[in-house]
């Protein structure tokens, strides 16, 4: 199930999925997103937009609750920071919480343009089950201001360097998410998405 609350990169993830040839809904109805195999939380613009948009619809419980039962749960991009308790873009907004962490603004550096958007290398920081197939030196799209800084470090499974040395994606037990786009990241991303549904 992708998870619809609006996001600009429902479609393409949609479209990501259809060409690997996964059964796929895109719903609003938390009876089909806590019967769904698997679940993706996509996500573009402001996480306290987005925010407001899923407890609108009572989908920030669905979320929750597909995570707690054990269903194997993706976010993508903004839907990495909405599984956070804060960010400094929305200071007054609660995130999901369902890791303990919070989500700043890129520090600004000589040269260095934000948002971040574009090719960067992803550099594993531990085995993971979704990002292990695509191999070394792998090159992920990127579009984004904020990156998560979460409390538990063990979590993250890679970094990239933009600046600085900033985590991009998670892992642990059935929560996986990654800041970049694998819906848009060519057949290394498409081998993240195909490695998330054969979970």
């Amino acid at each position: 199930a992708v998870i619809d609350y609006g996001a600009g990169n429902l479609h393409s993830v949609k479209n990501a999925l259809d060409f690997l040839g996964a059964e796929s809904t895109v719903t609003d109805d938390e009876a089909k997103i806590l019967s769904a195999d698997k679940v993706i939380l996509p996500g573009v613009g402001a996480f306290g937009d987005a925010m407001k948009n899923l407890c609108a619809r009572g989908l920030d419980k669905s979320v929750r609750r597909a995570a707690e039962k054990g269903t194997p749960l993706l976010g993508v991009c903004l839907g990495l920071h909405l599984l956070f308790e804060s960010s400094e873009e929305s200071p007054e907004v609660n995130g999901l919480g369902i890791f303990k962490g919070a989500v700043r603004r890129i520090p600004k550096a000589d040269k260095l343009k934000i948002p971040h958007i574009g090719w960067n290398e992803i550099i594993p920081a531990k085995h993971s089950r979704i990002l292990s197939g695509v191999g070394e030196k792998a090159y992920m799209y990127f579009v984004h201001s904020y990156y998560i800084c979460p409390e538990d470090e063990s979590i993250v499974s890679a970094y990239t360097d933009y600046g600085n040395r900033l985590p991009i994606a998670v892992e642990k037990e059935n929560v996986f998410a990654t800041q970049f786009h694998p819906e848009k990241s060519g057949t290394a991303g498409l081998e993240i998405l195909k490695s998330f549904i054969n979970l």
